[in-house]
């Protein structure tokens, strides 16, 4: 089995960065992805409008070309699909990273996926560096060998949990993709940040009957400038029902209970968004041995280099923030991968 300079666990904007800089420098990398490529991206809601200007989105020199101020979901999965293409970045996609181990100096990165990998253009590598495979269905396992790891893993794949009776029901969801599915239901919004309010004008205009449910007296400070006033109307004038200061305690099929001091309601619902935040994944950092925040879920590293306390494993992207996750996006997260690779290189260079 081949060792690899670099494995970069996955695909969204910072691991693509991550890879355009380790190509550019010659290094020997590959890059796994547990979902399909920008999967966070991809699972973002249907319509939704990005916050920054499409520059602050580019990554690998390529212009992101849009004829509004703000480009749209659709136009971000266009222009990282250009990118991956221009580059001609070898990719695994739907393989999920079960493991990372360290052998005398070595990481071993073993994954599981559905099937057969399929792997975009070339690596400087004639060999993927994998094992042969143990099934050629669900629980197909490679592994990877690599002197160093980039887990550019995100954190829009693990929601915040409320831990509430009914929380699994099948109408039920923590991620809002579209209004239409809704029209002339009840609904059920519990969340107070940008995603709560965006979702809660969607379904409303998709003439769906929205309740907002917040555990605040007020809604978050993070909420879009020009999205803030508009919510803010539309439960002034009743359009939106609003409860504060109110938590969720039980789903049913039918209904959604909710309590405020010490009394509850219950509001009926044919659909249910939590929209409560989301967070990295803790488990898998800490297999590999970093050490993470109990409070916070922020990884002990370099926050100059994005080394962890682990040798040659960095992190790029938003997992870097712990549950602080308003603190990194893709505008930010994007420089990562090119400063993490000038250390590689560096270290690489001087032990050949």
């Amino acid at each position: 089995m081949s060792v690899r300079d670099i494995v970069i666990i996955g695909a969204g904007p910072s691991g693509l960065a991550t890879a355009i800089a380790a190509k550019k420098e010659g290094l020997d990398y590959a890059i796994v992805e547990k979902g399909v490529l920008v999967n966070s991206i991809f699972n973002f809601p249907m319509h939704m409008v990005f916050f920054t200007t499409p520059e602050l989105l580019e990554i690998g020199g390529l212009p992101l070309v849009t004829p509004y101020d703000k480009p749209t979901r659709l136009e971000a999965l266009r222009y990282y699909r250009r990118v991956v293409d221009t580059y001609s970045l070898p990719i695994a996609f739907h393989e999920a990273v079960i493991d990372i181990e360290r052998e005398d100096g070595v990481f071993v990165v073993t994954t599981e996926g559905r099937g057969p990998s399929t792997s975009l253009g070339t690596s400087p590598s004639t060999s993927l560096g994998t094992s042969p495979s143990t099934s050629l269905g669900t629980g197909h396992r490679r592994v990877r060998q690599a002197r160093a790891v980039v887990l550019a893993i995100g954190y829009y794949d693990l929601p915040n949990i409320l831990g509430i009776p009914g929380e699994d029901l099948p109408h039920v969801s923590h991620y809002y993709t579209d209004a239409h599915p809704y029209y002339r239901q009840r609904v059920v919004v519990v969340g107070g940040k940008n995603s709560a309010a965006e979702a809660s004008l969607e379904l409303f205009r998709g003439g769906a009957q929205v309740t907002l449910v917040h555990r605040h007296a007020t809604l978050g400070d993070s909420i879009k400038y020009w999205v803030r006033p508009d919510i803010e109307n539309r439960i002034k004038e009743g359009s939106i029902a609003a409860r504060f200061e109110s938590r969720v305690v039980e789903i049913t099929p039918t209904e959604v209970i909710i309590e405020r001091d010490g009394a509850r309601e219950t509001l009926p619902a044919e659909g249910v968004f939590l929209l409560t935040g989301y967070h990295p994944d803790v488990d898998l950092m800490r297999r590999a041995g970093v050490h993470c925040d109990t409070e916070t879920l922020a990884p002990a590293m370099n926050q100059e280099t994005f080394e962890t306390n682990v040798p040659n494993l960095f992190i790029a992207g938003g997992a870097v923030a712990g549950r602080k996750t308003g603190n990194i996006f893709i505008e930010n997260g994007r420089f990562h991968g090119e400063r993490i690779v000038k250390v590689l290189a560096d270290r690489l260079h001087q032990e050949a």
